[in-house]
């Protein structure tokens, strides 16, 4: 019961639609209940000497105004029920896709894009038919099971029991079955995952598979994952395959028990031919339960394993949870690291070790060799990890203390492979701001030096760039994102490498832009070129998480002895 805590309330919410619809579910079976009854009325008439015709003519008109009554009773319960479900279905999927969101970098770290998507398409379509088709193949078959019981039973009840001789098999066929079914589709769903993983992955660096010709390469893996992803299929379809079969043999066993048997009993007259014609009516009737078991059973392990694989993702969250409901924070002017230390979950090493800093208004500028941990020092002041408290203070307060929201939306972060969509230029840039005005859009383009090639293009801002912006160069991917950034004008601005494909002219041009932005604001730049430092307030070096020197541009040219080499090799004064 466990996996039904997601869902559990859905059915609270519409118990009236569910009630009415399973109503109208039960109300067809005794529909097609009563009809072997009026078949035995005629057939016992015919059987008569003297048959009259308006006892016939009432049992065809009967069973055809039932017929009429089904028909219109089933397209209710379908709309019910079967709308339940799909309501049952989007609301999951829209909580699912906005939990996703809430989740920090830790969670995407151990999560790939194909198994999410599997989660929203083909699991929850498992939910959706156990949900849907589920309840009222299961509430049918139960209640037509008994009621049709229940009927042999008042006809005959030695030839009922005579029916039932075989059903153990089936009982005990079916759990041993199901048992296998569960775990076998638990494995589909997740070669599921990784089949659109691999799909997805390698369209999405097409150009790399293409420059190292490595396209053999990916079909045979792609044609790999899809064998086993079919042979496991083939397994499930066996163990599936054989309920259906065993459910036939049981009902059509009992039905030859029936003939031997009730056939027996007709020539000694010990029951009517109509009493016979009617149970083996209600015999029939009895089958389409014995088989739906299978079918049933199916639905029900399929979304159960679904379920309980969504749930899996809806339990996830961040560890401590960042989304806190705290203080309102007033416009950032300065920030505080205290003895900040970090390590990334899941690995005991710290990439962080014991920074104190204050960051105030104006340009700060980050350089350090590779993996001394710049970037995971962005990512903590973008505030994309948990923290322990009194690591990081806002204006002198302790930010776990405030609200995450807020806090968030004083941040503007631009990182090393920042993404862009395939929409226009225009949208891209006002992602931050959807609602913002032509003009602003066009001032920020220019403060990122790319206004004048936006207009070059065919269409202008509602140029389509294409997916991760295929159709621009890399300089002008970054300007685009460094516009995106600029256009909220939030207090805080983390630039982690982002202009490394710009020329140098042009970088002149945004740094000198950037200077003006910053005067009442916080920038923080990080890069391995010293052109983008060179205007910074104050400078900080990094060596294996650790601030090792300080200072201004001249300061830090003159007494640490890794900036002069840089500045050295750039021919930088």
């Amino acid at each position: 019961m466990k996996e039904l805590k997601t869902i559990k309330h859905y059915f609270s919410r519409y118990f009236l639609r569910l009630f009415w619809g399973i109503l109208a579910v039960i109300s067809v079976d005794f529909c097609q209940l009563w009809i072997p009854r009026l078949i035995k009325k005629a057939v016992d008439e015919l059987a008569g000497s003297a048959p009259e015709r308006s006892v016939l003519l009432f049992c065809g008109l009967s069973i055809f105004g039932l017929a009429v009554l089904i028909a219109l009773l089933r397209f209710i319960w379908r709309r019910l029920i079967l709308g339940f479900s799909r309501l049952l279905e989007m609301k999951l999927r829209n909580k699912l896709f906005s939990h996703i969101l809430t989740l920090d970098r830790a969670f995407f770290q151990q999560k790939t894009t194909g198994e999410l998507m599997a989660l929203a398409t083909n699991d929850l379509q498992a939910v959706q038919m156990a949900c849907g088709m589920g309840i009222v193949a299961a509430i049918d078959a139960m209640v037509m099971g008994t009621a049709a019981l229940a009927c042999m039973f008042y006809i005959q009840p030695t030839l009922a029991a005579t029916a039932l001789l075989p059903m153990p098999v089936l009982i005990v066929g079916a759990r041993i079955l199901t048992r296998k079914l569960h775990r076998l589709f638990t494995t589909v769903q997740e070669e599921f995952s990784q089949l659109t993983e691999f799909s997805r992955s390698t369209l999405a660096t097409i150009r790399l598979v293409k420059a190292y010709n490595q396209e053999q390469y990916h079909a045979g893996k792609f044609a790999e994952l899809g064998q086993s992803y079919v042979r496991h299929n083939f397994r499930l379809s066996f163990i599936n395959g054989a309920l259906f079969p065993l459910s036939g043999l049981v009902a059509n066993t009992s039905m030859f028990l029936i003939l031997l048997v009730g056939g027996r009993q007709v020539v000694n007259q010990e029951i009517s031919i109509g009493d016979f014609v009617a149970f083996t009516a209600y015999l029939y009737m009895l089958t389409w339960p014995m088989m739906a078991l299978g079918w049933v059973v199916n639905l029900f392990q399929r979304g159960r394993s679904s379920l309980k694989r969504i749930n899996h993702i809806l339990d996830a969250a961040p560890v401590p949870a960042i989304s806190l409901k705290g203080i309102i924070p007033a416009k950032v002017k300065e920030i505080r690291l205290n003895n900040l230390s970090f390590s990334y979950p899941g690995n005991d090493r710290l990439i962080i070790k014991k920074v104190n800093l204050t960051i105030k208004t104006g340009i700060m500028g980050i350089t350090g060799k590779t993996g001394s941990g710049k970037s995971t020092l962005c990512h903590l002041l973008a505030h994309l990890y948990p923290l322990e408290k009194q690591m990081i203070y806002w204006n002198g307060q302790d930010i776990n203390e405030l609200d995450s929201a807020a806090v968030k939306s004083q941040i503007a972060y631009i990182e090393q492979d920042g993404r862009l969509f395939s929409d226009t230029v225009r949208n891209n840039i006002a992602m931050g701001r959807p609602e913002a005005e032509y003009r602003e859009i066009v001032r920020v383009a220019g403060l990122a030096a790319i206004h004048d090639e936006i207009m070059e293009m065919k269409q202008g801002y509602d140029t389509v760039i294409g997916e991760k912006g295929i159709l621009l160069s890399g300089g002008q991917r970054q300007r685009i994102l460094l516009a995106r950034a600029l256009l909220p004008g939030r207090p805080l601005l983390i630039i982690d490498d982002a202009l490394s494909a710009v020329d140098g002219e042009t970088e002149q041009r945004i740094i000198t832009s950037l200077s003006a932005y910053s005067h009442y604001r916080i920038c923080i730049i990080v890069s391995h070129r010293i052109a983008p430092l060179g205007l910074a307030d104050k400078i900080i070096i990094l060596d294996d998480g650790v601030v090792v020197a300080a200072g201004s541009h001249a300061e830090l040219k003159r007494d640490n002895e890794f900036y002069a080499t840089i500045c050295e090799q750039q021919k930088v004064s």
